[in-house]
């Protein structure tokens, strides 16, 4: 019984937990054959699974993504504390007479308790884990990518080089702006769509009776 209630109140966590795993999988499997496939065309043998976990094609892809999509979400929480979009789901309501904030029963946060700088830290506590999850992702990133390009760089013979260097360079940050332009993209479509389309039941859509011009949920 208690495993049932558990799914049940931590469903959207759970499934998004397993797909997220095995879409991990997923890039584990077909990164690895692929890089496999690049070495061998470069006539260099193969590499165990071992070694293709620690190399520069994988840990570069797998924070590459990360760190846009904590960009995003980051970027998304501040930008909705401020700006409003009329007639979207996404936004708070333009008039602000019209926000209602609903508390439960129930014990209130230590660190509003405690007030200052705890206060100030909890307000503020989802951007900064936000904040320091992408910075945690973008050295990821660009450690993966340093290591990948200079493993190129000794199949041609060119001597490594410097992580520094490699960061001021175009691949780096191409490889970075490719991503988080379609972040910012897949948001504004939430955004400028759920002003228009309804999806009956979720919370990121409007009620399907709403007008067009209602803002927020």
């Amino acid at each position: 019984m208690l495993p049932c209630r558990f799914c049940r109140q931590n469903g959207l966590s759970l499934v998004l937990l397993g797909l997220f795993l095995a879409f991990l999988a997923g890039q584990i499997a077909t990164g690895f054959h692929a890089s496999n496939a690049e070495r061998r065309a470069q006539g260099r043998p193969p590499e165990p699974m071992a070694d293709y976990l620690e190399s520069g094609h994988f840990i570069s892809a797998t924070f590459e993504n990360w760190e846009s999509e904590f960009l995003q979400m980051g970027m998304y929480v501040l930008l909705t504390v401020g700006l409003r979009q009329r007639g979207s789901a996404e936004s708070r309501p333009l008039d602000p007479a019209r926000e209602e904030t609903r508390i439960e029963a129930g014990p209130t946060p230590w660190p509003l308790r405690a007030g200052g700088r705890w206060r100030w830290l909890y307000a503020n506590s989802l951007a900064l884990a936000y904040a320091g999850l992408f910075l945690l992702a973008f050295v990821g990133h660009a450690y993966g990518s340093w290591i990948h390009e200079n493993e190129q760089r000794a199949t041609q013979g060119q001597p490594p080089q410097l992580v520094t260097d490699h960061m001021l360079g175009a691949q780096f940050w191409f490889e970075s702006m490719q991503n988080w332009q379609s972040e910012f993209l897949a948001v504004l479509s939430i955004v400028v769509l759920s002003i228009f389309l309804r999806q009956d039941k979720s919370p990121e859509s409007k009620p399907l009776a709403s007008p067009h011009s209602q803002t927020g949920t």
